[in-house]
């Protein structure tokens, strides 16, 4: 997968903002991350995440926070060669790219931004570290991301980085921005925090899935789009991604086990399924599974 030379990206895709935009709407507090051995079960079960904070749960907490947020600087991001030359360029060409998509599918689309940070950053949604991994937060509509730990992550679940990986996580965090627009957030999160294979939990990632395979879909065949040469090696890669992050895949990794009723995110089969169904979709209708018991395929 190439960005192509010419292609602009849209600078204002990167919040290279100090700090985080602080307590708010989302629910407030600190997230909450287990010690020793559990934080690395944490760390993988949350990737994909949406709101670490219905995941982890809050609490009241005074302590100090610090919020750092990674020098990425988008002023010479400003066309797809600068993304094939600068790794830093990629994300707001992501970003570029995804807003173009969404603006073609929902009336009215608001843009979300990426936020890249280090170290620990307080969001809408509660505070996060390092290790929460990927997530969008609906309070302040941004992705956070530490770009670091995305690296180490496709490392610890024994699949290769590259830019079609990168690009679906990215595409599914932006498929949570599209579920919020849509109130699909919303209402999976009245529902409570269920876990099991066939929760609201699951139907939002599955769905997030579907929508990054659209997207991908979308992006391939788009002449006018930044990205191009989406190539079957990169489909394997992102084949390979949606398999490393499913809930048995994870379970069996860290404790040997698999607990279905402990599902937040779906199988591996589960997560393959939906990208493939989303980048084989003629519509986004095909993306529906709260309308389905059928989640494996």
């Amino acid at each position: 997968m190439d960005f192509k030379n010419d292609a602009q990206i849209d600078s204002d895709s990167i919040d290279n903002s100090a700090g985080g935009p602080g307590r708010g709407g989302g629910g407030g507090g600190r997230i909450v991350l287990g010690g020793g051995a559990g934080i690395v079960v944490l760390i993988l079960a949350l990737v994909f995440g949406v709101n670490p904070g219905d995941i982890l749960g809050t609490d009241s907490g005074t302590g100090t926070e610090t919020s750092q947020s990674t020098a990425v600087s988008t002023s010479s991001c400003r066309t797809g060669a600068d993304a094939n030359r600068d790794p830093n360029c990629r994300w707001a060409a992501y970003a570029t790219s995804v807003n173009q998509y969404w603006g073609t599918q929902i009336d009215g689309y608001t843009k979300a931004r990426i936020k890249p940070f280090s170290g620990q950053i307080s969001t809408a949604c509660g505070t996060a570290d390092s290790q929460t991994g990927p997530f969008y937060c609906s309070g302040d509509k941004l992705v956070y991301l530490d770009t670091g730990f995305l690296s180490q992550l496709f490392t610890e679940l024994g699949t290769k980085s590259s830019t079609a990986a990168e690009a679906y996580v990215i595409a599914h965090e932006y498929g949570h921005h599209a579920q919020d627009l849509l109130g699909t957030l919303a209402k999976a999160h009245a529902s409570g925090n269920q876990t099991g294979a066939h929760s609201p939990s699951v139907r939002l990632e599955l769905q997030a899935d579907c929508y990054a395979g659209a997207y991908l879909k979308w992006a391939s065949d788009n002449p006018d789009d930044l990205i191009e040469n989406v190539t079957s090696a990169d489909i394997a890669k992102i084949v390979d991604a949606a398999k490393a992050v499913g809930d048995d895949h994870i379970q069996e990794q860290s404790s040997g086990r698999v607990n279905q009723d402990a599902w937040t995110h779906g199988s591996s089969k589960m997560r393959v399924y939906w990208t493939q169904r989303g980048f084989n979709a003629s519509s986004l209708a095909s993306c529906d599974t709260f309308s389905t018991n059928n989640l494996d395929g």
